[in-house]
């Protein structure tokens, strides 16, 4: 028929610390990884791109813009301290997030940011961390430059709603539910601010954030029409570092991986998706 639902799993926080370049390192040479999106303003940008992107040079690569967490580069008086690190919540940043001084600030941070990476590979496919530019006033702005600088994806967060039933409902899944009936009402505003730049139909990864399994990612997966969609499956891998030779040794794995690392390295999980007539691809591909 030429129908092809694709799924894309992807990794992100390249750049945030060693423990989870390592594991996408890993996820990646011998796992389901296809992508990953880096963060240049934390510890691990370095050893990112010195280490570990020359080992994996075929990665698909984005741009994981961070305006909640580290220094700043440009330091915007407005979302930092007075020594530069980033000091606003979400909530902070939506209300600020219609200020036009606040919309320049971030402009200049995200040009500062994406500039850092450029240097060394190309993008593919802009997101950010912990979802903020979802924040509407912020896609439009993230949108624009994606377009300027020939950035030909952007994600967005559109998560079917559904329930694992061999799991409980807790305060973490009423909080994660919040966060996507949020997110999925954003990504139907942003829709609208598209400027010639594509993005995922689908996305996996918020209802069950800090709980992913194959159970929750295949329940997510079920909820979606198999017609020509793009599905990111969104992980967060780490590695125990600071376990003698974990770069090379795998003999003891429960002190060295967090659960999501053991999903991506799991050698029946590629058979599976396909089995349920996901084709495995990233952005560079599409």
């Amino acid at each position: 028929t030429g129908v092809q639902t694709c799924a894309l799993p992807i990794s992100d926080d390249f750049g945030y610390s060693v423990n989870k370049n390592e594991a996408i390192r890993y996820g990646f040479q011998t796992g389901i990884i296809t992508s990953a999106s880096i963060i240049t303003n934390m510890d691990g940008f370095e050893q990112a791109v010195d280490e570990v992107l020359p080992e994996i040079p075929f990665i698909d690569l984005g741009f994981h813009f961070n305006i909640m967490e580290g220094k700043s580069l440009t330091n915007p008086s407005l979302i930092t301290d007075r020594f530069g690190y980033f000091n606003r919540s979400y909530p902070e940043i939506i209300m600020e997030a219609s200020s036009k001084k606040f919309q320049k600030q971030i402009e200049s941070e995200f040009r500062a940011q994406i500039e850092r990476i450029l240097h060394y590979k190309h993008i593919s496919h802009v997101d950010s961390h912990i979802h903020t530019h979802a924040i509407p006033a912020v896609f439009n702005i993230v949108s624009n430059l994606a377009k300027e600088y020939k950035i030909p994806f952007i994600r967005t967060q559109k998560e079917i709603p559904y329930k694992v039933h061999s799991f409980n409902i807790s305060g973490k899944y009423c909080i994660n539910a919040f966060k996507n009936i949020l997110l999925n009402t954003f990504t139907f505003i942003n829709k609208f601010s598209l400027c010639d730049v594509s993005s995922n139909d689908y996305f996996i990864g918020i209802l069950y954030t800090g709980r992913m399994t194959k159970e929750t990612i295949f329940e997510g997966l079920k909820k979606i029409k198999h017609d020509n969609s793009i599905t990111e499956i969104i992980f967060h891998p780490s590695i125990d570092m600071d376990y003698p030779n974990s770069r090379f040794c795998f003999r003891n794995r429960n002190k060295l991986k967090n659960k999501e690392f053991e999903i991506i390295l799991d050698n029946n999980f590629k058979k599976e998706l396909e089995e349920a007539d996901y084709v495995l691809t990233s952005f560079s591909y599409l």
